[in-house]
């Protein structure tokens, strides 16, 4: 099954001429910005403050803490496409407006659930909260993505999704030093939620103020809407849907026990851990526009054929030291990271820029089908790496490998996942004609 070749958006309604760079793209820029505040509170919310809240301020268990955040990861993926075909119909800017303020309000209303000791009630309350969280959010990004996809033509699409990718990494970047900042200098875990609650008020409000009203088009595919919606995509798109799920159970894999693997396996304390990361993702961020501009030049499907056979090379690395002790090194961790990140920068924009290609009249709706099956991935796969990493290393005693096996068992599974990948990518993603670049 191969791509249908990009679309040349008729020139008018909210299209902005290839040549204009997107720095000069007002509503492109805003979005940007949009962006960054989104992830980075969501970060502050999600990585930064609700686990060292809920384990120290509410006394949950490692469990009870897992469970929560599955809470809003799998609502967000059973809304992104039922939300991706809203901002479709309704047009992209309710969609941003409304999907911050639910978190604006659960964020507050976190801090006066009653403390009953981990009760059923006390639990059921924070699961609630983090499924509306988590509503919010697949009504965010469908919504910025098709927002973009429509309001620049196929030629900076890639580019412009690439920003918004940038916005992730930069988001992630700065949520954790940020949120532990605000913490230690106030003295109580309860200041990055309040945090949190202002950083998507402020997302809401420049939507709200700074984002143009995007006309709904009259001709958009017919489209009964939620379950049905996600359905359609299932039966126009399910190659595309099963690259994103497989490839999304990988990254869920050593998704949950990436911090412990790094102090059980190296003895790296949280903090030396953190130093690590930032650093790290802030040289992805600035390699991003070099990536992307050499995406463009290759073009979108050799940009994700390329970027994801990085990806299974730089992980496959790192995944053998479940069998070898000479890979068991904290400098190839380092050196199989390289080609991961390159692959990823290459990959993502390359890969919404595709999606979005598909079909112009349903963006909103693959998008999120998109977007679902990756959640519903991560989702498979975060609890299934963390169940390795628990049951697995006695199983390396056993056949002679070590504790090292299991704990470097679910890089492995995430390679494997990401291979498979790769290779459905080859057989789905093919480019149409080049179009100059500007």
């Amino acid at each position: 099954m191969a791509t249908v070749a990009p679309d040349m958006p008729p020139a008018g309604e909210g299209v902005i001429p290839k040549a204009t760079p997107l720095y000069r793209q007002g509503p492109v820029l805003r979005l940007i910005l949009v962006a960054f505040l989104a992830e980075l509170a969501y970060g502050v919310l999600n990585i930064s403050t609700m686990p060292v809240y809920l384990k120290y301020d509410r006394s949950f268990g490692e469990g009870l803490i897992g469970l929560v955040f599955v809470a809003f990861l799998l609502s967000e993926a059973i809304f992104k496409g039922p939300m991706g075909h809203r901002a479709d119909r309704y047009g992209p800017k309710l969609l941003m407006t409304v999907g911050p303020s639910i978190s604006v309000v659960t964020s507050l209303l976190t801090l006066f659930v009653p403390r009953t000791g981990g009760t059923f009630g006390e639990v059921a309350a924070f699961l609630a909260l983090r499924g509306l969280d988590g509503l919010g959010a697949a009504m965010l990004w469908p919504a910025a993505y098709a927002f973009v996809g429509e309001t620049v033509n196929d030629v900076n699409r890639q580019r412009a999704m690439s920003a918004l990718n940038l916005c992730y990494l930069v988001g992630i970047a700065f949520a954790l030093p940020l949120g532990g900042a605000i913490n230690d200098l106030t003295g109580t875990r309860a200041a990055s939620m309040i945090l949190a609650c202002g950083l998507f008020a402020c997302v809401a409000l420049t939507v709200h103020f700074f984002i143009p009203s995007r006309s709904v088009s009259t001709e958009a595919a017919p489209s009964e809407g939620g379950l049905a919606d996600l359905v359609r995509s299932l039966r126009t798109i399910p190659t595309y849907l099963l690259l994103a799920a497989a490839t999304f159970i990988g990254i869920g894999l050593p998704m949950a026990i990436v911090k412990l693997f790094a102090y059980d396996q190296f003895n790296m304390s949280e903090s030396a851990f953190g130093g690590l990361v930032l650093p790290a993702v802030l040289l992805m961020a600035c390699l991003n526009g070099v990536m992307t501009r050499i995406g463009e030049q290759v073009g979108r499907a050799r940009s994700v054929h390329i970027g994801m056979g990085l990806c299974t090379i730089g992980m496959s690395l790192i995944g053998l030291g479940a069998i070898t002790t000479q890979l068991q090194k904290p400098w190839v961790l380092a050196v199989g990271a390289i080609p991961v990140g390159i692959g990823f920068l290459l990959t993502i924009p390359a890969w919404m820029a595709s999606v979005s290609d598909i079909d112009p009249t349903r963006r909103g709706a693959n998008i999120g089908a998109v977007m679902t099956a990756q959640g519903l991935g991560a989702i498979i796969g975060a609890p299934l790496g963390g169940l390795a990493y628990q049951k697995l290393p006695s199983v390396g005693v056993h056949l002679g490998l070590g504790p090292a096996f299991g704990r470097y068992s679910p890089f492995l599974g995430c390679a494997a996942c990401l291979a498979f990948g790769w290779i459905l990518s080859l057989r789905i993603l093919h480019d149409g004609p080049r179009t100059p670049t500007s």
